[in-house]
């Protein structure tokens, strides 16, 4: 796990299985009002990703990818929600304006797929994740924290699964 900096650091996943383990870790801590970025071509492992990040959250629904709705909700037994966003075949900034992301950070944590399409709508503080294909099944994932409470995240990803930094 090379750390590049305080607030990245880089790991690489050798199967779909490990990309899920690592959502599975960040999932279990984040909470409302979290953005989580996945930066990736398609089948860089976004979508697996998200299902282990909402199995380590405790979500009661399963994962599929929203490339079609846009949004997917997930929810938790004690009413959380979390927010599945993919802006992948969103065609403008106004459309992107009408997702009404505050709405959704008031009620839960919200994963957004290609967030490079939404500009500056997306909040300063986040956790921003690039997944890159490597190979067949692996692929390198670089955590980047923006703010103090993604600061909070990363470390406890370092501390999950590596025992500290």
């Amino acid at each position: 796990m090379p750390i590049l900096d305080s607030h990245t650091i880089e790991f690489f996943s050798r199967s779909p299985e490990q990309t899920r383990r690592i959502g599975m870790r960040l999932g279990a801590e984040i909470k409302a009002g979290d953005v989580i970025c996945l930066q990736g071509d398609l089948g860089a492992g976004k979508t697996t990703f998200v299902q282990g990040l909402a199995q380590g959250w405790g979500s009661q629904d399963s994962v599929s990818s929203p490339t079609f709705v846009i949004v997917n909700l997930y929810r938790r037994a004690n009413g959380a929600q979390l927010f599945h966003l993919d802006t992948y075949r969103l065609e403008s900034l106004p459309e992107a304006e009408e997702l009404d992301l505050e709405s959704m950070l008031t009620e839960g944590a919200l994963v957004i797929e290609w967030p490079e399409r939404l500009g500056n709508l997306i909040p300063k503080e986040r956790l921003w994740i690039n997944l890159e294909h490597i190979q067949e099944e692996h692929r390198q994932m670089r955590f980047n924290a923006n703010g103090k409470r993604y600061d909070e995240l990363l470390e406890g990803i370092r501390q999950s699964m590596f025992g500290g930094a």
